[in-house]
């Protein structure tokens, strides 16, 4: 049997997910809507084999292993703790992630 790890989302990415929610919805509530679900259909897979996603660019500055899973332009970033699955933010793909974008919590 498989691995099964537990998926806890950051407030942080949360708060991620409602403005780009908000941003879409402005032109098309429908596909806001869409892309929102996507996104957490996307994030439920990780409680199966999250080692699979890519190790970010920026990992080696952060000084952490931090992972993404790509839907459309944005990143989802987290990171593996033992049997869990941190999901830390949810952003647009040209945007670096830095210390301080970790640090907005």
């Amino acid at each position: 049997m498989a691995r099964r790890y537990r998926v806890d989302i950051t407030r942080t990415a949360e708060r991620d997910l409602d403005e780009i929610h908000e941003f879409v919805a402005r032109d098309d509530p429908a596909a806001a809507a869409r892309w929102v679900a996507e996104v957490e259909r996307q994030m439920a897979t990780l409680s199966l084999a999250p080692a699979r996603c890519s190790i970010i660019p920026e990992a080696a500055d952060l000084g952490r292993q931090y992972r993404h899973l790509l839907h459309r332009a944005y990143r989802t970033i987290f990171r593996i703790d033992g049997a869990r699955v941190l999901v830390v933010r949810v952003i647009h793909g040209a945007r670096l992630l830095s210390i301080d974008v970790l640090q907005q919590r």
